[in-house]
């Protein structure tokens, strides 16, 4: 089966992993070269993980790097795709016009899923003349270590799109979970909100960073404290998804800390820029320092 991803960050290069390692053919795809040969070095990086802890063979790492190809041009990729998974910036409007673009140039038969974290499927089948092959499916990050797919139908998803997704997704080893089109689906609607009152937690003063963290951890065997979850998601993202949840569902216990909005529009956005809740080493997501409030 052909399969096209477009986008080749982080979700992107991992889907594409996940897809290639389980013997499909992957046009990987994004608008310049340089961030293409970024997604392949990584995913190397990460097969090179898998058979140093024995999970996989080094012949099966070249095969699957050998299934990989990579496309500047979105009409080319999706030539012969059977699947297509989106993997843009969470921004709604960008994603319509991917879909647009998709709805024109992947062949009529194609599946078009996006692995939108929180917007409508509904709104986003809307933009092509075919609805019914249009399907969420939310992967987790780091892709290839996480297990649960998020399968979300739209409207007018077809009972028949929605069984081949999820066979595909048993297909990466994935756990699928089909949930119906909600802002924010199930994962979100409540991550994000825990996530929200942590910051709270912290502009109020209840805590500090560590603290707060320490609690969810230790107290609640997370495996990361919401703080720091936030810091690897992208701030950025978490405050896009709440601004979602706030506007689908009309709730004010969605409405995003201010001291969330402040540090987006300060361009401290988490891991990816060095600095969010903690400080990172640069080009990695390892603690640097300390975390940066004290309460």
């Amino acid at each position: 089966m052909n399969v096209a991803v477009i986008g080749s960050g982080t979700m992107g290069n991992g889907i594409a992993h996940v897809f290639a390692q389980h013997g499909f053919a992957v046009a990987l795809i994004d608008v310049q070269q340089p961030a293409l040969d970024r997604a392949l070095a990584t995913i190397a990086k990460n097969l090179d993980r898998q058979v140093a802890k024995g999970a996989l063979a080094e012949a099966d790492k070249t095969a699957a790097l050998g299934r990989i190809q990579t496309f500047t041009s979105l009409a080319e990729g999706v030539a012969a795709a059977e699947l297509v998974v989106e993997a843009a910036t969470e921004n709604a409007e960008l994603k319509l016009q991917i879909f647009r673009e998709l709805d024109r140039h992947a062949p009529a038969g194609a599946l078009l899923a996006s692995n939108t974290s929180s917007i409508s499927i509904t709104r986003i089948a809307a933009a092509t003349q075919r609805p019914a092959q249009v399907i969420g499916m939310h992967f987790m990050n780091p892709v290839p270590v996480m297990q649960l797919v998020e399968v979300i139908r739209g409207y007018a998803t077809s009972d028949e799109t929605t069984a081949r997704v999820m066979d595909l997704a048993r297909r990466l080893g994935k756990t699928p979970t089909e949930v119906n089109d909600y802002p924010g689906f199930v994962a979100n609607r409540i991550l994000l909100p825990m996530i929200n009152e942590a910051i709270i937690s912290l502009f109020e003063g209840v805590a500090g960073v560590a603290e707060i963290d320490t609690v969810m951890k230790l107290g609640m065997a997370h495996p990361m404290g919401p703080l720091q979850l936030a810091d690897f998601i992208g701030l950025d993202v978490c405050l896009a998804i709440l601004r979602v949840l706030h506007e689908g569902l009309g709730n004010p216990k969605y409405a995003p800390c201010p001291l969330l909005v402040n540090m987006v529009m300060a361009g401290r956005l988490g891991a990816k820029s060095g600095e969010g809740f903690y400080k990172y080493t640069a080009g990695s997501k390892e603690l640097a320092v300390a975390p940066r409030f004290a309460g």
